[in-house]
């Protein structure tokens, strides 16, 4: 196990990069110090609470009015005024009454009913997919599969062309990969890539107000029951939001999904065998791999957290990889179980007024994923090593090779 001095550094992005998520030091922590001060890793930035365990990542979640995601954003770092005043109408950077209000306009395309209308567009784009890669024996599961599905599964639901996914990608990689150097260069370069975002949605918008069709996007544009309709920037902001949230998470658990599996195929054969334990695998890949890794807070009063004096201002940081590991909570939290039954992992989000409101497309895309590799390729296996993303915040493979028995001509 770590030494106290060892934990100290749970926020390095390169630590993720080499190792993975450092689930030793996460795990000292909930044993020892679990709302632990952490030194910032910029100079002349205070340090923040590193909060890990599961009980006090749901607290703070379903306390906005005491954990605020709107003073300065819910993002680890620090955001310039000028971003502040940008970024701070984007739901995730909300708090309630105002989080509330935009919630409740966007929760009508997100409903199971809407969602599982995509299912049978979904397996065509899983088997299609399948299609292209079958004949070359191997490749890049992320490239070919992970990055493409939500990708499509996007530009479905948009009602977008199919030809714009490849720019979403560009976008996502840049704004989400920050830390990592083959995807993001500095801030100014970031700001940019979210003025074009915004303007693609604009564009999308002005389609839709033209000739309305039976979308999310004519939905999220109608205006409410008492005639309330998004703002031009609100609508821009959100459909950022989704189309990177969307992508990011449901790549990132559809690879380390995969690489689990190559490194449990007990677990594969037990999923080929009982298609009917699809549903709780879905979950365990999202509690073992948790695609979000943290997500913070800053404190809007003095309280009271783990038995540690928060003070106004103080920036609070939920890492839900290791709450996702309490072992006061899971049962055997470092067995990967894809039975595992009940599961209350926080891949999702911990609770409150911020859980995902992509859960049910996240778990459609994951659920026929699987199912359509064990019909088609079970034989799946690694053909080298992964490379991880440098990132703190996602916790997501670049590359995975693969290898697979082509179809027979």
């Amino acid at each position: 196990m770590p030494t106290e001095l060892e934990v100290t550094d749970v926020i390095d992005p390169g630590v993720y990069e080499e190792g993975g998520v450092p689930h030793e030091r996460f795990a000292w922590l909930r044993e020892h110090d679990p709302v632990h001060w952490h030194p910032d890793p910029n100079d002349g930035v205070p340090g923040f609470w590193a909060v890990t365990r599961h009980e006090d990542v749901v607290h703070v979640s379903r306390h906005p009015e005491l954990f605020s995601s709107h003073t300065r954003t819910a993002m680890f770092e620090e955001f310039s005024p000028d971003d502040l005043a940008l970024y701070g109408v984007m739901m995730l950077f909300q708090d309630p009454p105002d989080h509330t209000r935009l919630r409740s306009m966007v929760n009508k395309g997100f409903t199971p009913r809407m969602i599982g209308r995509l299912e049978q567009h979904v397996r065509e784009i899983c088997a299609g997919l399948i299609d292209e890669a079958a004949p070359l024996g191997e490749c890049d599961f992320v490239e070919r599969f992970a990055a493409p599905l939500p990708l499509y599964t996007i530009c479905e639901l948009l009602g977008a062309p199919l030809e714009d996914r490849e720019k979403i990608f560009y976008w996502s990689n840049k704004l989400v990969a920050f830390n990592d150097p083959d995807y993001i260069g500095d801030r100014s370069e970031s700001t940019a890539v979210a003025a074009e975002f915004m303007e693609w949605a604009s564009v999308l918008a002005k389609d839709r107000r033209d000739t309305p069709r039976d979308d999310i996007v004519t939905k999220l544009l109608s205006p409410d029951a008492d005639g309330t309709r998004l703002s031009e920037e609100e609508f821009q902001l959100f459909v950022l939001m989704l189309s990177i949230a969307g992508n990011e998470t449901t790549r990132t658990a559809t690879a380390g999904g995969m690489r689990t599996f190559f490194e449990r195929p007990d677990q594969w054969e037990r999923l080929r065998a009982d298609r009917s334990l699809l549903p709780t695998a879905v979950e365990e890949i999202v509690r073992w791999v948790s695609p979000i890794n943290q997500f913070r807070r800053t404190a809007t009063a003095d309280t009271e957290l783990g038995g540690k004096p928060v003070r106004a201002g103080d920036k609070v940081v939920l890492f839900y990889a290791s709450a996702n590991r309490d072992e006061r909570v899971f049962e055997d939290p470092f067995a990967f179980d894809v039975g595992r039954d009940p599961n209350p992992h926080l891949g999702f989000g911990g609770g409150g007024p911020h859980y995902c409101l992509g859960t049910h497309l996240a778990r459609l895309n994951l659920k026929i994923i699987f199912d359509t590799i064990l019909d088609r390729m079970p034989d799946i296996a690694p053909a080298g090593p992964a490379r991880r993303l440098r990132s703190n915040f996602v916790n997501g493979l670049k590359e995975l090779p693969v290898r697979f028995t082509p179809p027979r001509r």
